[in-house]
């Protein structure tokens, strides 16, 4: 069984604590397994790479590396704003994501 997270692919998110803390970028891609989402441009690490066919020159890159799950915020759609996630039944009898903040159903 997978675990429950409260964000996805695509969302946007701020982190709320750590090294990054108050930056905001667009998930790219979340880890069920080790509960961690890599977020566009926060949390950039060096990567050394030696010269290859994708990287002719090497040197050093940098890339995102994954923030834990806890540490993340989903903002809100219509303030903006960071808030708690909820789940709820629609009108379809459909779970559906909200925003805690503004009571506005998160697509």
């Amino acid at each position: 069984m997978q675990k429950k997270i409260h964000i996805k692919k695509g969302d946007s998110v701020m982190v709320i604590t750590g090294e990054s803390k108050g930056q905001k970028g667009r998930v790219l891609e979340v880890n069920r397994d080790k509960n961690r989402a890599i977020v566009e441009s926060v949390n950039m690490v060096s990567k050394h790479t030696k010269p290859n066919a994708k990287a002719p020159q090497g040197g050093i890159l940098k890339k995102e590396a994954p923030v834990h799950i806890s540490n993340l915020m989903l903002i809100d759609p219509t303030t903006g704003k960071p808030t708690r996630v909820g789940k709820k039944l629609n009108e379809k009898d459909k779970l559906v994501r909200y925003s805690k903040k503004s009571g506005e159903e998160i697509k």
